[in-house]
């Protein structure tokens, strides 16, 4: 029966290769998966085939006492990943089946054991893959060891996490038969993760002493100190376990990796016997899950991405909608709406507050050459400036998730222009809205330069105003280019809500981020003439302090005139746009 279901796997591995190869036939696919392949090797295999390194940062991560610390924070990790499988989930144990398998699966005369194995083998193609992924990008960014070792401590780690899941979720199950609610549950994992973290602080009391400020100063000692924290006393004992899983991944050689993978492999064996001898029903909940999954990919390809969740809970809108208004207000709530509760007003106002509230009073009490607040004021504003490019590509609340259904929006009787400023009023709100928050952060915060020079006040708000001014129609002149590319070039484009995967589709968004930047960067380029030289005179006559809004003023005009013109234009493409003529993507 393994061969059956073996075969079984291989098959539809062989047959979603051989969809992805016919892909390529079409010239977008094959572009892209070029463009793809190419980006793989340059940042990823070229250094894995290579191995070059530089010397001092193989010597800095293949120090002892680095890799005990990230051994240590490894098995931290794990361990909340751990009590997170035991304290959150409230379903019964239900292995992810599809439908047809469930349908010749189910009443076959196989085991609860059999298919358990089934779900195993199944697991282990996408564990595989997971590893292959995070080698690459540990081999690239990371230090020592070699690829084989990093491969292999990677699949350790997953394959020991997914036991440990599926056991934990077949002895939730046993819990629920005997009577034991999850709440109840959920009290006992509290209760005893609440005892061993109060043993190791009371143990800490005792002996080792409480940090103090010297501890805080550099990088150096707060590795330190944390390294002793966790070896010693009950977090010691605790985080053993976990260690072992870890250690392996951080195998210097060849000789240590053998010596550490002995006590890992037999945990994962522990695991394996554990899950697959468990004897708990799961049938009814796995035909369940099987059910609910094909709702939400229906409701996903006809263009409703909640599904049937929508269907149970009621989600609150934004803001109240008038039946009488302008006609881009109606497209900002429905796309506010779609975008989720996390970008509700109320949100955005409670972490402004938390930004003034708390930021406000570390940046104001910060003396000396301490690098922590400097580091968070950078930190925040190197994320404000990556938002506007990596923003849109996050939130597509706009015409690629709606021109989908262009036949329905051009019914309306509305010009084009006002379609396609409505469908970008909720993306650029919700980027201006992040960015708004990083920008308090940053200012109360970066009050001091890591050389321990302070930065006024004054100098920090002006800066802040800027910003903050400017931040609206970077975010629309930025969103404006992948909704043209979406009206210009709809068969390269992903329309809708389902996501497509695979290098081909890597490709093709490297070449549009790609055009997306040089398009932005022309755009630009008449707002940044007249902002510097807005600044150079305004700098003579009133100051700095006055300068910069005023000149971010003078650039947002000359952005705003530009996001007119294009809005404008791309309402001519929508008017124009006819979906039956479009190539299937």
């Amino acid at each position: 029966m393994i061969g059956a279901l073996l075969y079984l796997q291989v098959q539809s591995l062989r047959n979603r290769l051989r969809v992805r190869v016919r892909r390529l036939k079409k010239p977008k696919y094959l572009a892209g998966a070029l463009v793809g392949a190419a980006y793989c090797y340059f940042f990823f295999f070229r250094n894995l085939l290579a191995g070059r390194r530089g010397a001092a940062l193989v010597e800095y991560n293949s120090a002892p006492e680095t890799m005990a610390l990230f051994e240590l924070l490894g098995a931290l990790v794990l361990l909340v990943m751990v009590l997170s499988a035991w304290f959150f989930p409230h379903e019964r144990a239900a292995l992810v089946f599809s439908e047809a398998e469930m349908a010749f699966l189910f009443p076959a005369p196989v085991t609860r054991k059999t298919l358990i194995h089934f779900k195993l083998l199944r697991s282990q193609a996408a564990i595989l893959l997971t590893t292959l992924l995070l080698t690459l990008v540990t081999r690239r960014f990371g230090g020592g060891g070699t690829a084989w070792i990093r491969a292999a401590g990677w699949w350790v780690v997953l394959s020991t996490l997914n036991l440990h899941t599926l056991g934990a979720s077949f002895a939730r199950t046993r819990l629920l038969e005997h009577g034991i609610s999850n709440w109840r549950r959920r009290i006992i994992v509290l209760s005893g993760a609440a005892l061993l973290l109060l043993a190791a602080l009371l143990w800490l009391h005792h002996t080792i002493r409480p940090p103090e400020a010297s501890d805080l100063e550099s990088l150096k000692a707060i590795k330190y100190y944390v390294r002793r924290t966790l070896e010693s006393g009950p977090a010691a004992y605790v985080l053993f376990p976990f260690r072992l899983v870890v250690r392996p991944y951080l195998a210097p050689d060849g000789g240590a990796f053998l010596l550490a993978v002995v006590p890992a492999l037999a945990l994962l064996l522990a695991h394996y016997f554990w899950a697959a001898r468990s004897d708990v029903a799961f049938e009814e909940a796995s035909l369940a899950l099987a059910q609910k999954r094909a709702e939400i990919v229906a409701s996903v390809r006809a263009g409703h991405w909640h599904g049937a969740a929508a269907k149970k809970t009621k989600k609150r809108a934004p803001f109240g909608l008038r039946s009488t208004g302008s006609p881009a207000v109606a497209f900002l709530w429905k796309n506010l709406i779609s975008a989720g509760q996390a970008f509700s007003l109320r949100t955005w106002l409670f972490l402004a507050f938390f930004a003034i509230c708390v930021g406000g009073p570390i940046g104001a009490t910060q003396h000396g050459h301490g690098w922590v607040m400097p580091t968070v004021g950078i930190v925040t504003a190197i994320l404000g400036a990556y938002s506007l490019f990596l923003g849109p590509a996050i939130l597509r609340q706009d015409l690629r998730q709606d021109l989908a259904n262009a036949d329905v929006l051009k019914m309306y009787p509305l010009r084009g222009w006002q379609v396609v400023l409505g469908e970008l009023l909720a993306p650029a709100a919700i980027l201006t809205g992040v960015q708004w928050c990083l920008l308090l952060l940053s200012v109360t915060m970066f009050s001091r330069l890591p050389e321990g020079d302070t930065i006024p006040l004054a100098n920090r708000l002006s800066i802040g105003a800027g910003a903050a001014i400017i931040a609206p129609m970077l975010n629309l002149i930025s969103l404006v280019i992948p909704n043209a590319s979406v009206l210009l070039f709809p068969a390269w484009v992903q329309i809708g809500r389902e996501h497509v995967g695979g290098i081909e589709v890597i490709g093709q968004r490297l070449i549009f981020m790609l055009g997306s930047v040089l398009v932005f960067a022309f755009a630009l380029l008449p707002a940044g003439v007249l902002f510097g030289l807005v600044f150079f005179l305004a700098n003579l006559f009133v100051g700095v302090i006055v300068a910069v809004p005023l000149a971010a003023a003078v650039a947002t005009t000359v952005l705003a005139a530009e996001a007119i013109l294009a809005i404008w234009w791309m309402g001519r493409l929508f008017e124009r746009f006819d979906v039956s003529a479009e190539p299937a993507a």
